[in-house]
Parts: structure tokens; C-alpha cells; sequence
């Protein structure tokens, strides 16, 4: 498993994990809590830091001085090899999204059809992006990464914060291909048979694409002209609609019930179920 310079950068310091994950990329998501320190980053992958809560006393070092312009959704864009200094003087709490050359130019491939020789990023400090805000907010932030019911979530999210990299902040700057129709009605019951194969575990794009022969971008672009869903969204409903199922005409457990709908702990099952129903599991099953 490869460790991320800045990860490792940062456990050395004053700053707090609060919470780690690895999707099956490889590319890894990381929160964190910091205040009264100083650091200096230069790693071999790439970083990509949202300000989540505070900041407003962080500092960047410039060859004039510190300047100051943190403040909750404010992104920084780290590359590769680039030296960056920072000094935390009062709380911060941030989310860093580390990738690798290697994660970009895939994407680049599947997107285009096509790779760089090259792909370089800019450098970005205390920068506003409505788009990378969303991205962390509303996906990223808003499920629990430990869950392998989010797992689909996360990796979506991640895949189109780095197309957004590719697209506004690397001197390529592609224009995204036009997608046009949908599945062909053979790979549509594919994949949504796969799914149901398979909603008791982790489903990543990676594998809905593969089960189409198309890249991620491609298949979920087609996916949702087929069903009206984007992918994630689509499986969130399949797991509940076999909770729903389970529930009304199984005697199982709701921890059970909870597992084989995907769910790692009846806790995240209540709450997901009781956000798409207005009542909790048991409720609903003593209404049904």
C-alpha cells in the first residue's frame, strides 16, 4: 500500500486525523484538525486541501512574506514536488484528497481516450471552486467513509474532483467529450443484475464500468440517461428497496437485514432508511 508523503508529513506534526480512507484507486482521503503549527510539505503525489471549518489564522509562505486567506471552503492545490510552508496559528479543520501522476493520467485515458506526456498541475492557494466545494460537501463529507455502502459515493466523488483537475487546473484543460444515448439494453440488465449480485458488499464505478466495457466516466454519463439515476444513487435505492422487501416478508433481524443490504452496522441502516421513509426500520415494518 503506498504511504502519502503528506499523510505521513502531517502525523509527525500537531495535527489530529479524524478520520482515513483508501478507495479501491488507491487514492486516499484523509480530515484533519490542526492549530499552532508549522509545516513545510514537498511530496512525490499530489494534494488537494479544502478548509471544512476555521482557518481564517493560516499563513502561506510567499517570497514576500506570510500572506493570510484561509477561511471554510477556501481549496489548495498542492502538486507534486512543489515546496509549500504553512504556519497554523490558530484551528483549522481541512480535508486532503492525495493522488499520484499515475490516478490523473488514467482518468485522462478513460475520459479522452488519450494520456499526456505530461500533466501539470497548478499551484493553488486559499482559491474559491463552486465545484470542488460541492464536490467535498455535499458527496464527500456527507456520508461516512467507513461504510461500504458509500463506497460507490466516494469513489464517484473522487474521480470527478480529478476530471475537474484535469479540466481547470493542468495546462491541458480538455473539453469534456459529449456522451450521447444510453446503455444498450443487453449491458443495462448486466449491470443492474450485477448490482443485485452484489448489493451486500462495496461497489465501486470501477467495477459498474468494467461490467459494461466502458470507462467510468462514459458508463455513468450513460447510466443515467438509461435509468434517470446517476450510479451511486441508483444502488442506494436497490438497497433499500431489498430492505423494504426483507423487512416485509422475512423474519430477519434488522442487523442482518442491515448487512445484507450493504450496510455495515444497523445504525447507518436506521439512518439512511428512516432519510428515504420518515420512520425507522422497525417502525415501518410494524406499519407494513
Amino acid at each position: 500500500m503506498r504511504r502519502y508523503q503528506a499523510f505521513e508529513n502531517l502525523s509527525q506534526h500537531k495535527a489530529q486525523l479524524r478520520e482515513r480512507v483508501r478507495l479501491g484507486s488507491g487514492i486516499e482521503l484523509a480530515a484533519w484538525t490542526n492549530k499552532h503549527d508549522t509545516i513545510t510539505q514537498c511530496c512525490d503525489h499530489h494534494t488537494l486541501s479544502l478548509y471544512v471549518a476555521d482557518g481564517y489564522e493560516t499563513y502561506h509562505k510567499t517570497p514576500y512574506g506570510w500572506r493570510n486567506g484561509g477561511a471554510p471552503d477556501r481549496f489548495c492545490l498542492m502538486p507534486q514536488q512543489c515546496e509549500s510552508t504553512w504556519d497554523v496559528r490558530s484551528d483549522l479543520s481541512f480535508v486532503h484528497l492525495y493522488c499520484t501522476d499515475e490516478h490523473l493520467k488514467a482518468i485522462a485515458l478513460q475520459i479522452w481516450d488519450k494520456a499526456p506526456a505530461e500533466l501539470n498541475l497548478d499551484e493553488q492557494t486559499f482559491g474559491e471552486d463552486p465545484r470542488i466545494t460541492a464536490l467535498y460537501r455535499h458527496c464527500l463529507l456527507a456520508c461516512d467513509w467507513q461504510q461500504d455502502a458509500n463506497q460507490l459515493l466516494l469513489s464517484t466523488s473522487a474521480t470527478l474532483l480529478l476530471t475537474h483537475l484535469i479540466q481547470h487546473y493542468s495546462q491541458v484543460r480538455w473539453q469534456l467529450p459529449t456522451v450521447r444515448g444510453g446503455l444498450a439494453p443487453v449491458v443495462q440488465r448486466r449491470v443492474q443484475a450485477y448490482i443485485e449480485a452484489n448489493l451486500d458488499g462495496p461497489l465501486t464505478l470501477a467495477e459498474l464500468a468494467a461490467q459494461a466495457q466502458l470507462s467510468e466516466y462514459h458508463f455513468a454519463r450513460m447510466f443515467k440517461q438509461s435509468t434517470g439515476l446517476a450510479p451511486h444513487q441508483f444502488v442506494m435505492l436497490r438497497r433499500l428497496e431489498k430492505a423494504r422487501e426483507l423487512l416485509r416478508h422475512s423474519p430477519l433481524p434488522l442487523t442482518e437485514i442491515a448487512l445484507a443490504c450493504g450496510f455495515a452496522s444497523p445504525s447507518h441502516f436506521s439512518n439512511r432508511f428512516r432519510a428515504s421513509t420518515g420512520v425507522s426500520p422497525s417502525t415501518w415494518r410494524r406499519q407494513a
